[in-house]
C-alpha cells in the first residue's frame, strides 16, 4: 500500500526541525553550562598561547635580524682592509655575540655564529672559531651545503692552530662522501695539500690523480698537474 503523502498543511503544523534543533541545543548549554564554559576557557588559552607564540616568534626573529644587521654593516666597515684595526674586528665580534646571546631562538643567529667564528679567526683565537663553527654546524644539521662550507671554515682553523691530524680528519669524508657536491673539487684541493704538509706524499699524489681525472676545467687543475 503506497505510504500516505504528508500534505503541506500537516507540514506546517509539525515542529520545526530548525527549532527543535536549537530548542535542544540550547537545553543542552543550559544543562552543561559550567561544563561549555571550561571548555571554552580551555579553547580560548589555547589559542591565546598559539597566536602568542606565534606573534612572540615573529618578533624573535625581527628582533635578531635587525641587531644581525647592525653587526653585519659595523663588519662591513673593515673587511675590505688588508689590515683592519684590531679593535674593530672586536667590536664586530662583541656585536654578533650579542645577536647570538639575546636573540639565540632567532633565525639570524646560526649566521652569526659563523660571522662571529670568522672573526675569531681572523682574530687567531682558534678554539673559540672552532667551537662557534661547531655551534653553525648545529643549526644546519642536515644541510649538506652549509655543512660542507662550515666544515671547510673549520679545517682552516685547524689546519692555522697546527692540528693537521683533525684537519685531515675532518675534510677526508667531505671528499669521499659529497661525490658530485660543488664544494667537492675544493675540499679535494686542500685535502692533497693537507697531506703535503703532513708528510704524506703518496696520499696527496693519489688524491691529485683523481682531481686532474675529474676536474679538468677546475682554476687549480694546473698546479695540481704540475705536482705530478
Amino acid at each position: 500500500m503506497a505510504k500516505k503523502k504528508t500534505s503541506r498543511k500537516e507540514l506546517l503544523k509539525g515542529p520545526d526541525e530548525f527549532m527543535t534543533f536549537s530548542t535542544r541545543a540550547a537545553d543542552f548549554i543550559r544543562t552543561h553550562q559550567q561544563q561549555l564554559r571550561y571548555l571554552g576557557y580551555a579553547v580560548l588559552a589555547v589559542l591565546i598561547t598559539y597566536v602568542a607564540i606565534y606573534i612572540w616568534m615573529g618578533d624573535v626573529n625581527k628582533m635578531g635580524q635587525t641587531a644581525y644587521n647592525a653587526a653585519a654593516d659595523d663588519m662591513k666597515t673593515w673587511m675590505m682592509e688588508s689590515d683592519p684595526d684590531p679593535e674593530a674586528m672586536k667590536k664586530s665580534g662583541e656585536l654578533f655575540s650579542e645577536v647570538i646571546e639575546n636573540n639565540g631562538r632567532s633565525n639570524a643567529a646560526p649566521l652569526a655564529s659563523a660571522l662571529a667564528a670568522h672573526i675569531k679567526f681572523l682574530e687567531k683565537d682558534y678554539p673559540q672559531a672552532i667551537v662557534r663553527y661547531k655551534n653553525f654546524l648545529d643549526a644546519f644539521s642536515g644541510d649538506t651545503q652549509y655543512e660542507t662550507l662550515g666544515r671547510l671554515a673549520l679545517v682552516s682553523c685547524y689546519e692555522a692552530s697546527g692540528d693537521l691530524k683533525t684537519a685531515l680528519e675532518t675534510l677526508t669524508p667531505m671528499v669521499v662522501k659529497t661525490v658530485g657536491h660543488p664544494f667537492r673539487e675544493t675540499a679535494m684541493w686542500h685535502l692533497a695539500r693537507l697531506y703535503r704538509l703532513n708528510n704524506q706524499p703518496e696520499k696527496e699524489l693519489e688524491i691529485l690523480k683523481e682531481f686532474v681525472e675529474q676536474y679538468t676545467d677546475s682554476p687549480f687543475y694546473t698546479m695540481a698537474k704540475a705536482r705530478l
